[in-house]
C-alpha cells in the first residue's frame, strides 16, 4: 500500500509543480521523523525557492493549496486523505481506505511479495574451501547470502543459490594426497584419534591437518626427500585436474564431495540451502578455461613477467597487476572464477556474490578483468562483509583446526534459547501446557533465530563481535523480541477462535460490501471500517504494517538485507505499543473487528518479515 500511496502522492505534487510552471525532477518524497503525523513529506520546495523567488515556506504553501485545488479538495486522490504544509515541506496524511485497504492485503499469505519481474539472479553465497568443518568466523556469509536470496524471491526475482566450489586448488591437492598417504593409525600417532563430531567433514579435516603438519616439517617422517616426494605428487595432482584428467577428478572428487556434504548438513541448520554446487574443475574440463587463457594472453593489457602471465590493470586503478596463469601452464582459482563468470551471465540477467572483506582486491580485479573481456559487469555486484567475532578474539583457521565451529555455536544457541525459555515461566510469558517437543522446536527456532537476526541486522560492512546475552533478550533489539511479538499476535487470535469469535480473513477481508447498496456518491467500501481505529498506536501499526512491501522493494535494490531487520524490529515496537494501548478481546461490535483485523495483518507482517530474514516465526513462545 506504501508504494501505492507514494505513487499517488508523486502524481498529485507533479501535476501540481506542472500546473505553477515549475520542472517536476526529484520530488524530495520521504518518510518524515516519528514524530511527524504524516507518512510522507516533500522537500521539493527547496529546489522550487529560487525558481520561485519565494522562501521554501511559502512554496510549500502554494503548492499545498494547488493540489487541494487540482483534487477537489483532495477527493479525487484514494489514499492521500489531504497534503499541508509544515514549514519548507509538504506533509502526504493517509486516508482511511489506506488503513483498510494495508488490512485487507496484508491478511495474504505472500503479503509483502511483489510481482514477478521476468529477472533471472543468481546468489552465490558461503562457497568456503571444502577442507573441513564451517567455523563462526565465516557464518556471516551464508546467513547474509541466504537472506539475500529470500529477499530477491520476495522482491520478484526468479532466484538460483549457488555455492562454488573450489576443488582444483592446492589445498585441495594437499587434501587429496594426504588422505591417500596417511591411515588410522598416522592420525592417533598425531593425536587426531577421534573425529570431533560424527561427520565427514570431521573426519577428513584430521588428514587435511596432518598432511599440513608433515609439508611444514612437524612429523617425524617428515625429512627433507619425503616433502620433495610430497610436494611431487600434490604438483601431479594440479597438473592433472589443469589436464582435465578423469582419473584426477575422481580422485579428489573423493575427498572433496565427502567434506563437502558435511559442510551442507551444518549450514542446512541455518538454514542455508542451494539450488546448485557450481565446481571449478567444470571450467576445466569443458575447455573454458583454456580458451579465456587464450583470450587473456591476447588481450592488449597482458603481459608475460616474473614467469607468469599478468594483467596490468592500471587503467581502473588497480595497482597490483592480476596474474592468472603460472609459467608451468596452470591457471589459478582468480582465473577459473573469470570462466564461472561469464558462465553466470549466460545464463542469468544478474550475478551478486557475498565475499569476505579479504576478497576486495579479488572482486575488483575479476569485475575489471571481465569488462577488458567485453562483459557487461553492470549486471554483477557483490556484497563484502567483516568478520563474526566471539568475546575473547579466538582466531579462525581450519588448516590450524582453531576456531569454534558453527555447529558448537548452533548447539550452545539451542541449548541457551532452551534455559532462557525455561526460566521464563517464572514470568509467566510461556505457555505451560506446550509438550517436550514443542519446547524443543521453540528453543531450535529461537536460539538458531537469534544468531541469524544477530549477525543480519548488522551492515556487512561492520564487525560484529556475537554476544549471548544481547541475542537472546526479548527485551531488545533481537529475534526474540521479534518472534515473541509474533507469537502474541497469534495468541491473541487463538483466544478469538476459541471465545467464539469470528477472526477476519483473507477470503472476507477482500470481500466488501455490495457496491449497489451503497449510496450513489459514497467512497469505495471497504470490509473493515479503519474509522473505528481512532487510537494512536493502531494507526501507528497499521501504517508501518503498510510499509513491508516498499521495505522489500529497496532492500532488494540496495542489497541491504539489514534494513528489514530494522524494520521488522520497529514493527515489532509498534505492536507491542498497539497490545498495550488497544485491548482486542475486550473491546465490542466494529472496533472489536477492526482491531482483530489489525492483530491480522500485523502477524502476516512480522511472519513473511522474518522470513525474508530467514528466521521462523513462532506461533507459540
Amino acid at each position: 500500500m506504501f508504494r501505492q500511496l507514494r505513487a499517488e502522492a508523486a502524481a498529485a505534487i507533479e501535476a501540481a509543480l506542472e500546473a505553477e510552471g515549475y520542472p517536476t525532477g526529484d520530488l524530495g518524497l520521504e518518510e518524515p521523523p516519528e514524530d511527524v503525523d504524516a507518512v510522507l513529506a516533500s522537500s521539493v520546495a527547496f529546489r522550487l525557492a529560487e525558481a520561485a523567488g519565494a522562501p521554501p515556506p511559502q512554496v510549500a504553501g502554494e503548492l499545498a493549496a494547488t493540489i487541494e485545488e487540482r483534487t477537489d479538495g483532495f477527493a479525487t486522490l484514494e489514499y492521500v486523505e489531504r497534503v499541508e504544509p509544515a514549514g519548507p515541506y509538504v506533509n502526504v496524511l493517509p486516508s482511511e481506505a489506506y488503513l483498510a485497504a494495508t488490512i485487507e492485503a496484508a491478511a495474504s499469505d505472500d503479503y509483502g511479495a511483489l510481482p514477478d519481474r521476468e529477472t533471472s539472479v543468481v546468489v552465490e553465497h558461503t562457497s568456503a574451501n571444502p577442507t573441513g568443518p564451517v567455523h563462526v568466523g565465516r557464518a556471516r556469509n551464508p546467513i547474509i547470502g541466504d537472506a539475500l536470496a529470500r529477499l530477491f524471491d520476495y522482491a520478484g526475482y526468479s532466484v538460483d543459490v549457488h555455492y562454488y566450489v573450489n576443488d582444483a586448488g592446492r589445498q585441495i591437492a594437499t587434501f587429496t594426497w594426504a588422505y591417500e598417504t596417511f591411515d588410522e593409525d598416522d592420525l592417533a600417532e598425531a593425536g587426531y584419534a577421534e573425529p570431533e563430531r560424527e561427520k565427514p567433514d570431521y573426519d577428513l579435516v584430521r588428514y587435511y591437518r596432518l598432511g599440513n603438519e608433515f609439508l611444514e616439517g612437524e612429523h617425524p617422517d617428515a625429512d627433507e626427500a619425503a616433502i620433495e616426494a610430497a610436494e611431487d605428487e600434490i604438483q601431479a595432482i594440479m597438473q592433472g585436474l589443469e589436464a582435465g584428467e578423469e582419473a584426477t577428478y575422481e580422485r579428489t572428487s573423493e575427498v572433496v564431495d565427502a567434506v563437502l556434504s558435511g559442510m551442507q548438513a551444518s549450514l542446512n541448520r541455518l538454514p542455508a540451502e542451494f539450488d546448485e554446487f557450481v565446481k571449478e574443475t567444470r571450467f576445466m574440463r569443458d575447455g573454458s578455461v583454456d580458451e579465456l587463457l587464450d583470450r587473456l594472453q591476447a588481450l592488449d593489457a597482458a603481459v608475460y613477467e616474473e614467469e607468469a602471465w599478468q594483467l596490468d590493470l592500471s587503467a581502473y586503478g588497480i595497482e597490483k597487476q592480476f596474474v592468472f596463469q603460472r609459467s608451468d601452464g596452470t591457471s589459478l582459482y582468480a582465473t577459473r572464477d573469470i570462466a564461472h563468470h561469464e558462465w553466470k551471465f549466460a545464463n542469468y540477467d544478474r550475478a551478486v556474490t557475498v565475499l569476505g572483506e579479504d576478497h576486495k582486491l579479488q572482486a575488483r580485479q575479476l569485475q575489471s578483468t571481465l569488462d577488458l573481456l567485453g562483459n557487461d559487469v553492470s549486471r554483477l555486484d557483490s556484497i563484502h562483509y567483516s568478520w563474526v567475532n566471539l568475546p575473547g578474539g579466538e582466531g579462525m583457521s581450519t588448516r590450524e583446526g582453531t576456531g569454534i565451529d558453527l555447529d558448537d555455536l548452533l548447539d550452545e544457541a539451542v541449548e541457551r534459547a532452551r534455559e532462557e525459555y525455561e526460566s521464563r515461566a517464572a514470568d509467566r510469558l510461556r505457555d505451560d501446557d506446550l509438550e517436550e517437543e514443542d519446547v524443543e522446536r521453540i528453543a531450535r527456532q529461537v536460539g538458531i533465530g537469534a544468531v541469524r537476526y544477530d549477525v543480519v541486522s548488522k551492515q556487512p560492512t561492520k564487525a560484529i563481535t556475537f554476544e549471548w546475552e544481547r541475542a537472546l533478550d526479548f527485551e531488545a533489539q533481537s529475534a526474540p523480541y521479534v518472534q515473541y511479538a509474533h507469537a502474541r499476535c497469534c495468541g491473541i487470535l487463538d483466544e478469538a477462535r476459541a471465545a467464539g469469535i469470528e477472526v477476519p480473513d483473507a477470503d472476507a477481508l477482500a470481500t466488501a460490501p455490495d457496491a449497489d447498496a451503497l449510496a450513489g456518491d459514497a467512497p469505495e467500501a471497504h470490509p473493515i471500517d479503519a474509522s473505528a481505529l481512532e487510537e494512536a498506536a493502531a494507526r501507528d501499526l497499521l501504517l508501518t504494517v503498510a510499509r513491508l512491501p516498499a521495505i522489500v522493494e529497496s532492500a532488494a535494490e540496495d542489497l541491504e538485507v539489514h534494513a528489514v531487520a530494522t524494520y521488522v524490529r520497529e514493527l515489532a515496537d509498534r505492536f507491542n505499543a498497539f497490545y498495550r494501548a488497544c485491548p482486542v478481546l475486550d473491546a465490542e461490535g466494529e472496533l472489536q473487528r477492526a482491531r482483530l483485523a489489525t492483530v491480522v495483518a500485523a502477524r502476516a507482517a512480522l511472519a513473511n518479515g522474518l522470513d525474508v530474514l530467514g528466521v521462523a516465526a513462532p506461533e507459540s513462545m
